[in-house]
């Protein structure tokens, strides 16, 4: 699970808000174009990602194997039929392309992530949706991004914890209950305990945020988002 480290890369420069805006227009540009083209496109701006954070693509793919393994099942999934022939090579292509559209957002996503303080995603969300509804996405984008780390490194010491007890020799259905048992346990009494942090620090609607100013270097970088945002209109003008 990657989360941020600190760096002096070209993407731990950049604002949070130009780093959102090349997410959302290259998801927005890989589903509106699902050619040759529109995935060169994507990856090219994957690749560019991965080296403005100096992020290896090999470090991402151990990171989130098990997307990229549910990915690479799609297409196998998508072929199979139930009568003869047992496997399509149309529907599975097609599944293909679906999946070629969601590995460059993935590489991008994963550069935001290991290059973006948390405070300063929650400051980006606040600032872009306005009022209570940008306060409670804020919120939530935190919580999760502080969390979901802490949740996962609960369920692998309780796989550890299982196999040391000799649980390796189980059946496979009983030692999933265990495991999954346990791992919720920890996530109530994680969330227990950060109710009562919350409120010992007196919690805030509306903290002190980081303050963020787009500098030279960031317009490029949103304005290649909002080009690709805008890719799909652009096809429509004569």
């Amino acid at each position: 699970m990657l989360t941020y480290e600190p760096g002096d890369s070209l993407a731990h420069g950049l604002d949070p808000r130009a780093k959102l805006a090349v997410q959302f227009g290259l998801a927005v540009a890989v589903v509106a174009y699902p050619t040759a083209r529109g995935f060169a496109v994507g990856g090219a701006v994957a690749l560019a990602a991965l080296a403005a954070g100096r992020l290896s693509p090999l470090r991402v793919v151990r990171a989130y194997w098990a997307v990229f393994l549910f990915l690479a099942v799609g297409p196998l999934v998508g072929g199979v039929a139930l009568g003869d022939p047992w496997f399509r090579v149309g529907p599975a292509v097609e599944s293909l392309r679906s999946v070629a559209r969601v590995v460059p957002v993935v590489f991008v996503g994963a550069v935001y992530v290991r290059t973006t303080p948390v405070r300063e995603t929650r400051a980006a969300i606040q600032r872009l949706v306005p009022g209570r509804v940008g306060r409670l996405f804020g919120v939530g984008v935190g919580l999760v991004f502080r969390l979901f780390p802490v949740v996962l490194a609960d369920l692998r010491a309780t796989r550890r914890a299982v196999h040391a007890r000799a649980g390796r020799r189980r059946p496979l259905r009983d030692r999933v209950r265990r495991i999954l048992t346990r791992g919720l346990q920890r996530s109530f009494l994680r969330a227990d305990r950060l109710t009562l942090a919350l409120r010992a620090r007196c919690f805030a609607w509306n903290p002190t945020l980081p303050s963020l100013a787009f500098r030279r270097r960031d317009y490029p970088v949103a304005a290649l988002g909002a080009a690709l945002a805008a890719s799909p209109l652009l096809a429509l003008l004569p």
